[in-house]
């Protein structure tokens, strides 16, 4: 995955969960944040940030924000690109095969899930979460709690009952890290589901990504641990 027009800015502050202040050459900017989540972690002031330039002139942010530097490490922070960066590391068959139907937001049940694939009669639903909650090179999801995460792991396992395949997929938006894990500090509902998914035959994959400022590629599989 490629971004066009990226710039090099420092953050300044994030008043609301869309809109944050970065300073681009010498001056305040507003620009969009690609990310929803908290990232307290990420955005501090003075942190290099990455913004791309909006191909909509009318609009009125006229930057988003799609990655951060925290120490040595950059990470991508555009929600977007976790299923853009799956969908490419499955037609360069990442997944040991090139699914014959790739289907973006299938309904299935109650769910509403990222993915259908059918090869060569195997018939697959994947859910695929984006990552950036990264301490001492383990990372974790979620960094809020996330009923909505839960529904769609359970969804997984109702998959599974009715003789599909089943993947619930984290997609590490960093490189180089040591693990993942689900965060049960944050949300216990979410890592009970996680383990009574993996129980049930999901199958579960993390995947950490080589980030550059305008790049962003799935690189390889890492261990997870379940807590």
């Amino acid at each position: 995955m490629i971004y066009e027009k990226v710039r090099e800015a420092r953050f300044l502050r994030r008043p609301n969960r869309f809109i944050a202040y970065a300073e681009l050459d010498g001056a305040e900017t507003v620009c969009h944040v690609k990310n929803t989540g908290r990232c307290r972690e990420l955005l501090l002031p003075g942190a290099t940030v990455y913004l791309q330039k909006a191909s909509n002139p009318a609009r009125k942010t006229a930057w988003d924000l799609i990655a951060v530097q925290k120490g040595r490490r950059l990470i991508n922070m555009d929600a977007a690109a976790p299923n853009a960066v799956f969908a490419e590391w499955l037609r360069s068959g990442g997944a040991g095969f090139v699914p014959e139907r790739i289907q973006p937001e299938c309904v299935h049940g109650d769910s509403r899930f990222d993915f259908y694939l059918e090869h060569r009669g195997r018939r697959i639903f994947a859910e695929v979460k984006g990552v950036t909650l990264e301490e001492e090179g383990a990372v974790c999801f979620p960094d809020a709690p996330t009923e909505r995460g839960v529904k769609h792991l359970r969804g997984l396992s109702r998959c599974i009952e009715e003789g599909f395949e089943a993947w619930a997929v984290f997609v590490i938006q960093m490189r180089g890290v040591r693990y993942f894990e689900p965060n049960r500090l944050t949300h216990p509902a979410f890592a009970d589901a996680l383990r009574e998914a993996a129980e049930a035959g999901v199958r579960l994959l993390a995947l950490d990504c080589e980030v550059t400022p305008d790049t962003i590629q799935i690189a390889e599989e890492v261990p997870i641990r379940l807590s």
